[in-house]
């Protein structure tokens, strides 16, 4: 499933991946996002795309951070149902990647059939490779155990009330939970929802914690944010992206003319979908990630279209990229830092080496000591998700100094 690509540098200075299709070529500025990057020069026709890397990596840091931090300041974590915040543009920016980087892997194959085969072989390992990481297999920090019971393994990455009201989509009256509740089964379903953090259901809302007395009984009701409605409204970012890629691939002019206009019409694509989205949170359609309402999907999307274009100036046209070397190294080998440290694979293989008792773990101890620092816990923790984003960023470096790029 997974395969490690090492590159050599031949006398002319072109890297040849191996272990590697070798029919994928690409000019015009860009290349195949999993091939690394030749020296960065802006005119050479083969160079990566570098600020597609800029932006998956900036994105897997985004991640982290929130999950990390977001407990500690819930301003930053999911909005408990309606709203937005700096986690809910998490995903759409994944997906929107996924959509650039699509349009690049596959703008040489010609044979449709052949590029769809590839799609969907590549969709399967991802489905797969999540079912393992986000399934419940392994349990992550704070818990040493790990294996799931296959009647309750989470599918998609419910409500049993009743409800009277048409057209509601507060939690106990929405289509996504009821077909979810129908096709995958409850028990396959994400168990903490984001809504237990409502005033409803918590009494340390916007932070989770204990029900309110006489809560409703759809607070402990299980809810898939990435369920069978929400994933078809998600994909919609995802063709977004796939067409923010394809003015990159057809922009065939000289190199500046070439920055010069995806530039252009970028910023113009992703204006749009801002102000709909804005539109239609005002006028019925709120903002809601659990939902992926299309309110949402307007505004993440045009977020997600603002942010490439401006790190495609400063990193691609303007080549200032040391300061997002980070990123850039964290996004060539996005899934491994997703794998290690976003879905806490890592961390939880850390602690379980300790002293005396579970908690004396190496982890759970720097975080209590920049806590101790800094006389806060929440600002330590918030350092500590720093210096964790720090560390992750250069074991990525490590692996592109190596060449060592492994992917799916």
């Amino acid at each position: 499933m997974a395969s490690i690509m090492a590159v050599s540098a031949d006398a002319g200075g072109d890297r040849t991946p191996l272990l590697h299709d070798s029919n994928l070529e690409y000019s015009g500025g860009e290349a195949e996002p999993d091939i690394p990057p030749p020296p960065m020069i802006s005119t050479n026709p083969k160079q990566r795309l570098v600020s597609l890397d800029v932006f998956r990596g900036l994105t897997v840091a985004l991640m982290i951070l929130v999950d990390d931090a977001g407990g500690a300041f819930p301003s930053i974590n999911h909005a408990p149902w309606f709203g937005l915040t700096l986690a809910d543009f998490v995903m759409p920016f994944f997906l929107f990647g996924v959509g650039v980087s699509a349009s690049l892997v596959f703008k040489k194959v010609e044979n449709r059939l052949e590029a769809t085969k590839r799609v969907m072989a590549r969709s399967i390992k991802l489905f797969l490779l999540g079912m393992i990481l986000q399934g419940g297999y392994f349990h992550g920090r704070g818990d040493l155990t790990y294996g799931i019971d296959l009647e309750k393994i989470r599918v998609m990455g419910v409500l049993q009330v009743y409800c009277g009201i048409r057209g509601s989509l507060e939690p106990p009256c929405t289509a996504v939970g009821f077909i979810d509740r129908v096709i995958i089964g409850e028990n396959h379903l994400y168990q903490r929802p984001v809504y237990r953090r409502t005033k409803e259901c918590s009494v340390n809302s916007p932070d989770y914690g204990p029900p309110p007395p006489n809560s409703p009984a759809w607070c402990l009701a299980p809810f898939d944010p990435e369920g069978i409605l929400s994933s078809l409204m998600a994909a919609i970012t995802c063709l977004v992206g796939l067409h923010y890629g394809h003015i990159l691939v057809h922009c065939k002019c000289s190199i500046l003319q070439d920055q010069k206009q995806r530039i252009v019409i970028w910023f113009v694509s992703s204006l749009p979908l801002l102000m709909l989205g804005y539109l239609l949170s005002v006028t019925g359609v709120p903002l809601s990630k659990p939902l992926y309402t299309l309110s949402y999907m307007f505004v993440t999307a045009g977020a997600s279209g603002v942010l490439l274009t401006v790190i495609y100036y400063i990193v691609d046209t303007r080549c200032i990229r040391k300061p997002t070397l980070l990123f850039q190294w964290m996004g060539m080998n996005a899934l491994v830092v997703y794998a290690l440290a976003a879905c806490e694979i890592f961390p939880a293989a850390v602690q379980g080496v300790y002293w005396r008792s579970p908690e004396n773990n190496l982890v759970d101890l720097s975080e209590r000591l920049l806590q101790w620092v800094f006389h806060s816990d929440k600002w330590g923790t918030l350092i500590f998700v720093f210096v964790e984003i720090l560390f992750w960023g250069f074991v990525a470096g490590f692996l592109h100094l190596k060449r060592v790029y492994i992917k799916f």
